[in-house]
């Protein structure tokens, strides 16, 4: 096939497709082997999409009168689909380092939240901070997540809680989805918390008449454009009939309903969740059993956070019943500055050791269903024909060192690319022939 292309991948050990049929999404059983190529090689075309994936003699033969903007030979390494963080909070300043200490002495999170820590100590430091601030540091922690093999990143607002700080966020958030190499889902978290001075009931009714309104003026005017709605459904934050009020209205502008549920208490957030028909639901430490049914009957995705079970010692998502039940499980970071975590790597680490799912199960969860709970698997989370070339290269002969060797992938990745671009390179592999 001859013409110009973007990137040629060739002679990788391992190609893991993930999967290769089209699938939306994998259950327990799709998740259980994930597709794998031996030997294979593939083609990224100037359109930042994949051309072709196949053995490398065959793709050889094919683009034998091709040119390529560059060629990488990834001999002896496996080429895996770029990873997708499901559920991060990455604009905000004030960081709680303090607050550390006072979880490891023993403080809930709650005892902190009530005591004028946690989000509303956060929500004072960005709501004073300008926006070029929040910015830069937010572009700082996007390359960090980069260089850890993520390419497609969910990315919440939340530490506003009025709609001036709301909207500068989002605007943030869309400014790095116009400026930089990765894939951003940008979700309106304006029910993070109840602002001090307001009830619950009046924060939801501000959000309703107030916030959603003017998000809905700013897509029209091409401003701003918003993904996903999320509302922190928790005993003592927003009730279950005030985070129906919210996420309906939200729907209704256009919004995929995308929320916090069910981690702290059993709140009934899966059930409402399902009958909503949200896409993704995070956390889940707290869910019932029939809220876990009722999400595997409505394809409802449950992103599971293991990095905040850990840190907040809470009891693990039950992640094996949900898998059992045909639950789609993916996975995020949650990073925030409760959960200072950049890397998906060890997410799927924590939670194979913690959660006991499967390296295969976390693979899935980490690519083609975090893709699912974005609404973006027809075009994220796995190596195929037509699919955007967000890929990692890892310098190793077996995929599954990218979650054996935890904390170790700064050595371990070589290569993230995103729609056939370099965009992170490890220092050690030099310069590599392209033409």
């Amino acid at each position: 096939m001859a013409g110009r292309h973007r990137l040629l991948l060739e002679n990788a050990q391992q190609l893991v497709l993930v999967c290769g049929r089209g699938e939306e999404y994998l259950l327990r059983e799709g998740a259980a082997s994930p597709a794998v190529l031996r030997d294979a090689s593939l083609v990224v075309g100037l359109d930042g999409c994949i051309k072709a994936v196949g053995q490398a003699d065959v793709i050889r033969n094919q683009f034998s009168g091709a040119t390529f903007e560059r060629i990488i030979d990834c001999s002896g390494k496996c080429v895996l689909p770029g990873l997708v963080d499901a559920h991060t909070h990455p604009v905000w300043a004030g960081d709680r380092v303090h607050e550390f200490a006072m979880k490891l002495a023993g403080a809930s999170y709650m005892e902190i939240h009530q005591a004028g820590g946690g989000i509303h100590f956060t929500v004072e430091h960005t709501r004073k901070a300008t926006e070029e601030e929040l910015f830069n540091t937010f572009k700082h922690r996007l390359e960090r997540m980069r260089r850890a093999g993520s390419t497609l990143v969910e990315c919440k607002s939340g530490y506003g809680l009025n709609l001036e700080t709301e909207l500068k966020m989002l605007r943030v958030i869309e400014r790095a989805k116009q400026s930089m190499d990765i894939g951003i889902s940008s979700t309106y978290c304006g029910a993070h918390s109840v602002p001090k001075g307001k009830t619950a009931t009046e924060a939801t009714d501000d959000i309703i008449n107030n916030h959603l309104p003017k998000l809905k003026e700013l897509k029209l005017s091409g401003e701003i454009h918003v993904n996903n709605i999320d509302v922190f459904c928790e005993k003592g934050v927003f009730d279950l009939d005030s985070t129906r009020r919210i996420l309906q209205a939200g729907k209704e502008i256009g919004l995929q309903i995308n929320f916090h549920g069910d981690e702290l208490h059993p709140m009934k957030s899966a059930e409402l969740g399902a009958e909503l028909g949200a896409q993704a639901i995070s956390h889940l430490e707290e869910v019932s059993d029939e809220g876990i049914m009722a999400m595997a009957r409505a394809k409802c995705a449950a992103v599971l956070l293991p990095t905040t079970a850990y840190m907040l010692r809470l009891k693990q998502p039950q992640a094996r019943k949900m898998l059992e039940e045909g639950v789609i499980v993916a996975l995020g970071s949650d990073f925030n500055p409760n959960a200072y975590c950049f890397s998906m790597p060890m997410v799927m680490h924590l939670a194979c050791v913690n959660m006991k799912m499967s390296m295969n199960e976390a693979l899935a969860a980490a690519t083609i269903n975090a893709a699912y709970a974005l609404g973006k698997s027809d075009t994220h989370g796995s190596i195929e024909t037509g699919k955007q070339g967000d890929l990692l290269i890892i310098n190793s002969s077996r995929w599954e060192h990218l979650i054996y060797q935890f904390g170790g992938h700064e050595a371990l990745i070589d290569y993230v690319i995103v729609k056939g671009k370099v965009i992170y390179q490890n220092e050690r592999c030099g310069t590599m022939s392209s033409y």
